[in-house]
């Protein structure tokens, strides 16, 4: 059961629990979500995105070049935007309009175990690689948008707005450590551009990873790591208590 707010402020010294956001609170790629809806707005976006999807679809398959796929996919969808704040606005618009939807990907089981961390005065944070705006008013359907979100920082790139930097993989680890989130006591995420918080953390958590990626995990984390599924029907883990 969902713990209600208002929660502690955690002390200085309380332990930090850092959550991914898509797949982990929220079923489902929030920021490719949004970068899809901005697209489908205009016909020359959507004409654009299919021409250049033989090209950028490959690169965001493989974690080496995901950065540069992704990158293709906003520079198409924000074309002609020119400020950060023009990003939020069209987040806002986006969310409004979608709010029905993103509730029910906000996942239940996800929420109570962030809640319950929340009530007994951890640090919690959220570091995502979606803009952190978008994160924010997800959360805020449920209460939480006073919650820290560390996210993709974007700004004006090629005529349009794009990330500047990413926050993924080891850049994921570098921004938290910026943001005085250095020593992790727990940390939970489904995916392996995550590996470098799941390792930095004292007790790591997979939740919901692809099926085909459970044995890696067990591989290269310790022995006893969590492999769970906290209700992604199209994941893989074991249903949790």
């Amino acid at each position: 059961m969902t713990v209600p707010g208002p929660y502690p402020t955690p002390a200085a010294d309380a332990p930090v629990v850092v959550f991914d956001f898509d797949h982990t609170l929220y079923d489902g790629d929030s920021g490719s979500h949004l970068f899809a809806w901005l697209i489908k707005r205009s016909w020359i976006r959507t004409a654009a995105a299919v021409l250049l999807t033989p090209l950028l679809g490959p690169l965001v398959a493989m974690l080496p070049t995901r950065r540069r796929g992704i990158s293709g996919y906003v520079w198409i969808a924000t074309f002609g935007l020119h400020r950060r704040r023009d990003l939020d606005a069209l987040i806002d618009q986006y969310v409004a309009a979608n709010k029905d939807e993103m509730r029910t990907r906000l996942l239940p089981l996800a929420l109570d175990v962030f809640t319950a961390h929340r009530a007994a005065g951890d640090r919690v944070v959220v570091a995502t690689g979606a803009p952190p705006e978008l994160a924010r008013e997800i959360l805020s359907f449920v209460a939480h948008q006073d919650v820290p979100v560390i996210g993709t920082l974007v700004g004006p790139k090629f005529g349009a707005v794009a990330a500047r930097r990413h926050c993924h993989h080891e850049e994921k680890m570098r921004m938290l450590r910026e943001q005085g989130y250095g020593d992790i006591a727990v940390a939970y995420s489904d995916s392996t551009a995550d590996l470098p918080l799941l390792k930095a953390a004292a007790r790591p958590v997979v939740v919901n990873p692809k099926a085909d990626k459970e044995a890696l995990f067990q591989r290269v984390l310790p022995a006893g790591t969590p492999i769970l599924n906290w209700g992604c029907a199209s994941r893989g883990g074991a249903p949790a208590a």
